[in-house]
């Protein structure tokens, strides 16, 4: 009798697999995934960031900076980066502020100038100071700024992913994308970027994922610039989620004044 409950019951969960495999979410369905966990891990975030830029010969420049992360409503969020090192960027601050369906606002604080600055929308996509990474990779793209379709499934480093393409509607630094999207965490594995030749000139990975307070994190990120031979390397340390960031973190005064309590460590 209890042999017959079993096959039962494994019988049901087989169908229920089968039925999830060969009805995979929609592509929207993933990218909306893989934004909430990618990007609104936690009700908010705090980490250390060493960030390592490698040239063609080789040689490297080291940055380390704190991001502050505070998700405000429905996906609303607003980011704090402070720049400690080297001296030369040393006082950088970057604030950010996202809303739906619209382009964030973003604002930079250069210190030798004393002055604060706004990063208009269509500079989005241009190098985050200097690096490989965008500062739209940072705060990650609107869904609404792209259309997807979803291609396969596909493992990447053994652990299987959908793949699926983005085709922009609109101006963009690429004219498709495809991105290896995790299954079981919908954190983005690996995409790749290609230009108005379509050719691709830029790839991601993230290279390393751990669980921090039980959130499925990229503690390791590299975008390589394969046409020009160039690579950066992002190593996020002392992650901490749901710290009780408060919205006075997130204002331009704190742009010229950092909050010494969550800004520190120099």
């Amino acid at each position: 009798m209890h042999t017959m409950k079993t096959q039962i019951v494994l019988l049901r969960v087989g169908l229920g697999l089968a039925s999830a495999m060969a009805h995979p979410p929609s592509a929207d369905e993933i990218a909306t995934k893989s934004l909430q966990a990618f990007h609104y891990a936690g009700q908010d975030m705090s980490a250390r960031v060493v960030m390592t830029l490698v040239s063609k010969g080789g040689q490297q420049r080291v940055r380390e900076l704190t991001l502050l992360r505070r998700n405000s409503g429905e996906d609303r969020q607003k980011y704090f980066l402070y720049f400690h090192r080297p001296a030369e960027v040393r006082g950088t601050a970057l604030l950010v502020s996202t809303e739906p369906a619209r382009d964030a606002d973003r604002w930079l604080f250069v210190p030798a100038l004393n002055l604060v600055q706004r990063i208009a929308a269509r500079d989005a996509e241009s190098s985050f100071v200097g690096s490989d990474f965008s500062y739209q990779d940072v705060s990650g793209r609107p869904l609404e700024a792209d259309t997807r379709t979803l291609l396969r499934e596909e493992a990447v480093e053994g652990k299987p992913c959908y793949v699926m393409e983005s085709v922009p509607k609109g101006r963009a630094s690429f004219t498709r994308k495809l991105s290896w999207i995790d299954r079981a965490t919908f954190l983005p594995l690996k995409e790749e970027f290609y230009d108005a030749q379509r050719e691709l000139f830029k790839v991601f990975t993230a290279d390393k994922v751990r669980e921090v307070d039980g959130l499925p994190t990229a503690t390791r990120r590299t975008m390589k610039n394969v046409k020009r031979g160039h690579s950066t390397e992002v190593v996020f340390q002392q992650i901490k989620y749901n710290v009780g960031l408060t919205e006075d973190v997130f204002t331009e005064r704190s742009l010229r004044r950092p909050p010494g309590q969550w800004i520190s460590g120099d």
